[in-house]
């Protein structure tokens, strides 16, 4: 057929490009490559009409991994700016937690025009403005063999063949709410796994020297339930004078906060009070840079849970926001996005080599995400529903006397901590509701050793998958329920 492909790439954003240069370098540039975006050859994998809305940071040990497997390597302009970690602060600003180590803050704008163009120069097409509406199967529901859609510039339907299909379209997939050949891939997902996020990209006047609110050397978080429940606030340099700030909120737990306090607040007038309690930030002013002008407020939806449970179907891979790859605990899905679009493409290309492209052909990518990054995520996720059940004198205690090096060490690397500080026989923990917090730490710090271990024996092959499923879901299920009763 005049439009079959060997990989078609549903969704022109990051995870979706990198899977594609992914697949063009494992294969030696010898695969037909379409990537397919909804959006206008002029602002690619662009999110939203908000723009490209997101915090910007990305580990440097996320981008290794990338130029080390794939040789695609990053540099000026679409990084912006260098950081040497994350800082982490409690709500009383009292304690300080760095984590992640050297990173990056990216041009959102910038990046996707410079992956285009590597992609194109490595023989990659594109089809813009098309508005992808389900996956094609073979035979009703068999194995995945292509996509449909509506042309944008046409009004006509599209229609697309592949031998794979890597859906790459975002957190709310049409092509994986509707999937049709698995019962393994989850569909949709939960409301409390979701977190909605503002920022502003703005340039400033400096105010008071105070490094918990502005530091041009770490991206800062801030922990307050009452500012940003359910998440944090962030301040992520992009400069001496510019920064992203932002914050993210559960909405259940932003109408208890509302209640609470007797307030209506929401993400937008939230994300104005907190930069107006911003100590170290004067006169700010919306950046009108021309690679900032189409991107620098606005509000999006991402998940905070571990990834899809399975990723794969015949002819089918998830990647990046569609597989719900953000990390539970801090949202940040540029790094495991850049890890899976690398991974897939490897396991695509085995795939084609061999000709097998079904579930089975394809589940290794399931086993090789998991092994390099997927295997923590059920633990952190456990850890960020007990830290929403938390108060804002709890959290600040909790990070002040519970944290020992070696759980600073462990949440530097986004690991779980296993909070060897509760073991302190001198310690006296302070109050009721406090002791409750220290036995909910120790809860999911036993639950994480046994979720990473389960992640670590997740089944070779597609056949021992439901056993497995059913587990897991029963092991999480008692665990979330025991953890909403440590905030009761």
């Amino acid at each position: 057929m005049a439009d079959a492909y060997d990989v078609i790439v549903a969704g022109g954003g990051l995870a979706g490009t990198i899977a594609a240069q992914s697949v063009s370098h494992y294969t030696n540039q010898n695969t037909s490559i379409l990537v397919i975006d909804r959006n206008s050859q002029y602002m690619p994998g662009r999110k939203s009409l908000a723009g490209w809305v997101c915090g910007d940071a990305c580990s440097k040990e996320a981008v290794d991994y990338m130029t080390e497997h794939i040789g695609i390597s990053w540099t000026k302009p679409e990084i912006e700016h260098d950081v040497k970690g994350v800082m982490a602060f409690s709500p009383d600003r009292e304690t300080s937690i760095p984590f992640d180590g050297d990173g990056y803050m990216l041009n959102r704008q910038k990046l996707p025009e410079i992956q285009n163009a590597r992609c194109q120069k490595a023989g990659i097409e594109f089809d813009y403005e098309i508005n992808l509406t389900g996956l094609e199967y073979e035979n009703g529901n068999g194995q995945v063999v292509g996509v449909k859609g509506i042309d944008n510039k046409t009004g006509q339907p599209y229609s697309k063949s592949s031998k794979v299909v890597v859906d790459a379209t975002g957190v709310t997939s049409m092509l994986r709410n509707g999937i049709k050949n698995t019962t393994k891939v989850e569909r949709r997902i939960d409301r409390r796994d979701l977190e909605s996020t503002g920022r502003y990209i703005m340039y400033f006047e400096k105010a008071e020297e105070d490094l918990s609110d502005f530091d041009p050397d770490y991206c800062i978080i801030h922990l307050d339930q009452d500012i940003a429940p359910g998440g944090y606030g962030w301040v992520f340099p992009k400069g001496d004078d510019k920064v992203n700030i932002g914050l993210g909120v559960e909405k259940s737990l932003l109408k208890r906060r509302n209640e609470r306090l007797d307030k209506r607040d929401n993400v937008e007038s939230l994300m104005l009070e907190y930069l107006n309690r911003n100590r170290a930030i004067a006169n700010p002013r919306l950046s009108n840079d021309p690679e900032d002008e189409n991107n620098n407020s606005g509000i999006f939806q991402v998940s905070v849970r571990r990834q899809n449970d399975c990723m794969v179907s015949g002819g089918y891979l998830l990647v990046g926001d569609s597989a719900w790859m953000p990390k539970p605990i801090d949202a940040g899905g540029i790094g495991p996005a850049l890890i899976a679009g690398t991974i897939l493409g490897r396991c695509v290309a085995t795939a084609l080599e061999a000709q097998d492209v079904t579930e089975k052909g394809l589940w290794q990518y399931n086993l090789d995400f998991i092994e390099e990054y997927g295997y923590k995520t059920a633990g952190l996720e456990l850890f960020r529903r007990l830290v929403q059940q938390m108060t804002n004198e709890q959290i600040s205690y909790g990070m002040k006397h519970f944290l020992g090096n070696m759980d600073v060490e462990s949440i530097s690397k986004g690991e779980h901590p296993d909070f060897s500080g509760l073991s302190k026989l001198s310690m006296i923990i302070r109050g009721a509701m406090n002791k409750t917090v220290a036995d909910g730490l120790r809860y999911t710090s036993k639950e994480n050793q046994w979720l990473v271990d389960h992640y670590r024996n997740y089944p070779k092959e597609p056949s021992g998958f439901d056993a497995w499923n059913k587990e897991l879901h029963g092991r999480m299920d008692d665990a979330f329920a025991r953890v909403a009763s440590f905030g009761s």
